[in-house]
């Protein structure tokens, strides 16, 4: 029987991994090609330093979508300002607020855009004296002038940036190590080790804030799990991890992802990933309720949970024999609705990988995810991943 083990012990070095199981996710990588430098955080305390400070200089109000008043001057045809009840001063709004007022009022913000000031001035101002919802709610900041950060709805449930990194900054501390969860460490390719102890430096943090959103990536790498050994008899090595995001202005949900993987590559591509889960919270009317009795719950429970039931799966899964001849393989796949060609191609990824066929639901969910990552169409690729996910959940 396999060993399955949890390190205690925090590692000294890095450790080799496996990369070629599971299921590689893009998703932090794609945040980490995206963000400027102004955009990155070297630990959670400057980050919630920096998200509190604009929740501290704003103020949020409802109005009446008929007594904002939009105006545009002649003299400069690129700026218009809106004078908001209970604001003496004019607001500015951004190319965010731009969009969702524009949005709003059911006027195309892309052609808006395109108009000199004062014409996207009377076509706003006529969008909102005939707004069909009456109010709307805006969320302004001081910071030498007066922005227009966000207008939304007026049932819009904002739940601040600085909320979800103080909920993280409960379980993760400073995000550097003072507890076990981290900036994760580098995947060195040449010899396949994950090596968790790597500076953090603006091309290596996984903490990130734009003036529209937060988004925080963080691993417990210094504590590997043991799931069993590879083909060459070395140790099947996991480690845990999550990641979160938010706008407070309405650019994206509220969310969290956790899941066990295998390593983190220098461009943050998420490689061995397994037992993937994401919950999501829409800013709706009641989204403040739900992310205190849902989303922070969670983040506590995934950090003081025991890898005992996702190792248990793992064993069930490598240990429950579906198959022990090619017509055994190929009648298992294709009574799970994978075609002829999908079925051929991963036995032959599973012989490649393991140097034998197929016998295992594990050996299955290996080949399948391996399959995935072959895909370049997404709906396609998140098919496959389904299907792998279901077959593991059922083993255990």
């Amino acid at each position: 029987m396999n060993t399955l083990t949890l390190n205690p012990q925090p590692v000294s070095s890095g450790f080799r991994v496996d990369v070629s199981r599971g299921e590689r996710i893009g998703r932090v990588s794609s945040e980490w090609f995206s963000r400027p430098d102004d955009e990155r955080y070297l630990n959670l305390t400057e980050l919630y330093d920096a998200v509190r400070s604009r929740a501290d200089r704003a103020t949020a109000r409802t109005v009446e979508s008929r007594a904002v008043r939009v105006e545009a001057s002649r003299d400069d045809a690129e700026r218009l300002s809106l004078i908001v009840p209970g604001q003496d001063q004019p607001i500015a709004p951004t190319h965010w607020s731009f969009g969702q007022l524009c949005s709003l009022v059911g006027a195309p913000a892309s052609y808006m855009r395109q108009l000199p000031a004062p014409l996207a001035g009377i076509n706003l101002q006529h969008g909102l004296l005939s707004h069909r919802a009456e109010l709307v709610k805006t969320l302004e900041a001081e910071d030498g002038r007066v922005e227009l950060r966000a207008v939304t709805g007026p049932d819009y449930g904002r739940i601040w940036d600085h909320e979800l990194v103080a909920a993280v900054m409960r379980i993760a501390g400073n995000g550097t190590g003072d507890t076990m969860w981290k900036v994760p460490g580098v995947l060195d390719w040449a010899t396949m080790t994950h090596n968790p102890f790597v500076d953090i430096t603006n091309d290596t943090t996984t903490l990130y804030a734009s003036d529209r959103d937060v988004f925080l990536f963080l691993v417990d790498d210094t504590h590997p799990i043991e799931a069993g050994r590879l083909p060459n008899g070395e140790p099947d090595l996991y480690f845990r991890g999550f990641y979160c995001w938010n706008s407070e202005v309405g650019s994206k949900t509220l969310g969290i992802a956790s899941f066990y993987l295998r390593a983190v590559c220098c461009n943050r591509n998420l490689w061995g990933v397994e037992n993937f889960e994401e919950i999501s919270i829409r800013h709706s009317k009641f989204a403040a309720q739900r992310f205190a009795h849902e989303a922070a719950p969670a983040l506590t429970s995934f950090a003081n949970s025991s890898p005992a039931p996702f190792i248990a799966g793992i064993r069930a899964a490598r240990e429950r024999i579906v198959a022990r001849d090619d017509e055994d393989r190929e009648s298992f796949l294709r009574k799970r609705g994978f075609s002829k060609p999908e079925t051929t191609k991963i036995i032959e990824t599973v012989l490649d990988e393991e140097g034998r066929k197929p016998e295992s639901i594990f050996d299955f969910v290996q080949g399948i995810t391996a399959l995935a990552r072959t895909k370049t169409n997404q709906d396609a690729r998140l098919d496959l991943e389904g299907k792998a996910k279901k077959l593991l959940e059922r083993a255990a």
